[in-house]
C-alpha cells in the first residue's frame, strides 16, 4: 500500500484538477459523502442521531460543510460551528459547499470570542458524534488559540469523533502531535494514507482508519512515484521462498550466528533457536570457548563451535579468522546479540566484517562496534542489513533518541542510502529503510512485545530467512512483518510475553500469511478498511 507525504497529496489533486479536468468540487463532494457515510455507520452501531461538525476555514472545513450537508439530507440534526473564520474567509471549493449548506438550512455558528466558545462546549456535550475538520494535512508544531481550546473540549466531552483527512493537532508527515491532538474513534482519509498517521504518537489519535476512494483517476495514481510504503501480507507473501517437497537441509540455508558471551548466552540462544524456526536447514553458533558448552547443552538443534577467547574473555585474532573461514562456506552470517562491548571483541567485528564475502545482519554489540567506524559500511561488499532500536540508531548517527523518533521514516531512508544497507528502525512501528531510498512501514507487533530479546529474535528470523534463497532485503521485509505478527499471536492480547514464545509462533505466522488468511484483520492496529 503506497503512502504519501502531504505534499504529495496536495500534488496530486492539483494535477487531478489540471491535467484531468475534474473539478475540485467533485472531489470535495466525493470526500464529504464518505465522512458522512462513516458517521452513520458509527450512529447507527452506537446510537444517537445529533451531530457537532467542527470546521476550520481550509479544504478541511470545505469537507465537513459537505458532511454535514449529507448527514442533514440523511435525516440527522447536525450543527456546524466554524472555528477562527468568518464568512467571508471561506474560499474556492470550501465556500461552494459552506453555501451549499447554508441554502439547505443546516445551522451555521461562528466562534470568534469567548462566550461563542463557552456555548460551543455546551452544543458539543449535547451531540452524540461529533466530526473533527478543523485543520488537515498542513498542520504542524503547535496548537494555538480557540484550536487548542476545542480540542481539548473534544477530548473530554467522551463522545464519538470522526477525523476528516488526519486528525487536528497531528503532523500528517512525521506522525508527530500536539498534546490535545484529537482522539479520533474513526479518521477518514481521503485515497492514500498519509505516512505519518502509522507512526507513533499520532496511531494513537486515528482509531480505525478508512481511506475514502474520492475520484482520482488510476493512472494518476499508479504514476505516483512514492517510495514509501506500508508493509502488507500481501508483499510478504510474494516475497517468501517456497520449499520443493524433495527438499533437504542443504536447500534450506546454512546460516551462521556469532553470538555471546559470558553473562550474555541468553541472546545467542535466542537468535539461534530463532534461525532454525524461521526455516534454516543448518544453524551454526560461534561462540566464545567460556560458554559454548552451556549453548551447546541449551541447544538442540544447532551446532555449537567454540572461538578461542583471551584472559579477559574477548575474541582474538584466531577467532576472526575461524569465523571468517566458516562464515564463507555457509550462506549469510548474524553477528551481535549478547556478543560484548570489549575493546578486543568489538574489534574483532569490524575485522569480521571486512572479511566475509556473505550477506550479514547486523544487530546488538556488533552495532556498537560501528560507533564512529560507519565507514565500513561503505567498504563491506556484501549485502547488509543493520537493526538498530532508537539508541543504537542515535549512536551511529550522532543524533539524539529525541531527533531520531521525529523522523523514522525520513532517517531509515536516509542513512539506507547514505550506508548502503538495509535499515530496520526497531520500534512501534517499526521502519525499514532500503539503499535505493524506499521506506516501509510495519504495521504488525503489540505492546507485549517491548520486553528484552525481542531483536535478538528478529535478528535470528532475518538471517534465516535470508539463508533460503531469497535476497537479504526481502527476507528483512519477511522477518520484521512475521516477527510482529508471531508477538501477537503468542501475546493473544495478554502481556507477560517471552521474547522465546515468538520464535515458537512462527511456523503458524508464516502459514496464515502463506494461505492467504484475513491476516490484516488480525493484526492491524489501527484498523484500515477502503471504501469505494
Amino acid at each position: 500500500m503506497k503512502l504519501v507525504s502531504a505534499k504529495e497529496m496536495q500534488n496530486l489533486d492539483r494535477l487531478a484538477m489540471e491535467e484531468y479536468g475534474i473539478p475540485g468540487i467533485v472531489l470535495m463532494e466525493n470526500a464529504s459523502k464518505a465522512v458522512a457515510d462513516v458517521a452513520v455507520e458509527l450512529l447507527t452501531e452506537n446510537g444517537g442521531r445529533k451531530v457537532m461538525v467542527l470546521c476550520g476555514k481550509g479544504n478541511n472545513g470545505g469537507d465537513g460543510f459537505g458532511a454535514a450537508r449529507w448527514l442533514h439530507n440523511y435525516g440527522y440534526d447536525v450543527q456546524v460551528l466554524v472555528l477562527n473564520a468568518e464568512y467571508d474567509d471561506i474560499q474556492g471549493d470550501a465556500a461552494c459547499e459552506l453555501k451549499m449548506l447554508l441554502n439547505a438550512g443546516v445551522e451555521v455558528a461562528w466562534v470568534l470570542d469567548e462566550e461563542a466558545m463557552f456555548v460551543a462546549e455546551i452544543d458539543c456535550n449535547h451531540a452524540d458524534l461529533i466530526i473533527d475538520a478543523m485543520l488537515g494535512t498542513g498542520f504542524s508544531g503547535g496548537l494555538r488559540g480557540y484550536y487548542k481550546a476545542m480540542c481539548q473540549i473534544v477530548n473530554a466531552s467522551g463522545k464519538l469523533v470522526v477525523a476528516v483527512d488526519v486528525p487536528t493537532g497531528v503532523n500528517a508527515d512525521s506522525g508527530a502531535m500536539d498534546e490535545d491532538a484529537i482522539l479520533a474513534d474513526a479518521t477518514v482519509t481521503m485515497q492514500l494514507v498519509k505516512a505519518g498517521m502509522l507512526q507513533y504518537p499520532a496511531r494513537e489519535c486515528v482509531g480505525t482508519l478508512f481511506v475514502a476512494e474520492i475520484g482520482m483517476p488510476a493512472n494518476l495514481l499508479d504514476e505516483l512515484h512514492s517510495k514509501k510504503y506500508r508493509l502488507t501480507a500481501d508483499i510478504v507473501r510474494d516475497l517468501l521462498p517456497l520449499r520443493k517437497r524433495d527438499a533437504h537441509k542443504g536447500d534450506a540455508g546454512r546460516v551462521v550466528v556469532v553470538a555471546g558471551s559470558t553473562g550474555f548466552i541468553g541472546a545467542a540462544a535466542m537468535a539461534s533457536r530463532a534461525v532454525v524456526k524461521a526455516g534454516a536447514g543448518l544453524v551454526s553458533l560461534l561462540t566464545g570457548e567460556s560458554v559454548a558448552e552451556l549453548l551447546a547443552i541449551k541447544l538442540d538443534e544447532v551446532m555449537v563451535h567454540p572461538l578461542e577467547e583471551d584472559a579477559q574473555g574477548e575474541l582474538t585474532k584466531d577467532a576472526v579468522e575461524d569465523i571468517a573461514e566458516r562464515v564463507n562456506v555457509a550462506d549469510v552470517l548474524a553477528i551481535g546479540p549478547g556478543l560484548g562491548i570489549g575493546k578486543r571483541t568489538q574489534a574483532a567485528v569490524r575485522d569480521i566484517l571486512l572479511q566475509i564475502e556473505k550477506p550479514v545482519v547486523i544487530d546488538a554489540d556488533a552495532l556498537t562496534a560501528l560507533v564512529g567506524h560507519t565507514y565500513i559500511l561503505k567498504e563491506m561488499g556484501v549485502p547488509k542489513v543493520l537493526t538498530p532500536h532508537p539508541g543504537e540508531f542515535a549512536r551511529l548517527t550522532g543524533l539524539s533518541i529525541a531527533e531520531v523518533n521525529a523522523n523514522r521514516m525520513e532517517l531509515a531512508a536516509q542513512y539506507a542510502m547514505k550506508w548502503d544497507a538495509v535499515v530496520v528502525l526497531k520500534g512501534a512501528a517499526t521502519v525499514i529503510g532500503c539503499p535505493d531510498g524506499t521506506v516501509y512501514v510495519n504495521p504488525t507487533g503489540c505492546e507485549a512485545m517491548a520486553t528484552g530479546g525481542m531483536g535478538d529474535v528478529l535478528t535470528g528470523i532475518i538471517a534465516g530467512l535470508a539463508g533460503q534463497g531469497i535476497t537479504l532485503q526481502e527476507a528483512t521485509l519477511c522477518g520484521v512483518y512475521l516477527h510482529g505478527l508471531a508477538g501477537e499471536l503468542a501475546a493473544d492480547g495478554k502481556l507477560g510475553l517471552a521474547a522465546s514464545e515468538i520464535a515458537l509462533q512462527l511456523p503458524e505466522a508464516r502459514r496464515l500469511v502463506q494461505e492467504d488468511v484475513e491476516v490484516e484483520e488480525l493484526v492491524c492496529n489501527p484498523a484500515i478498511k477502503v471504501l469505494e
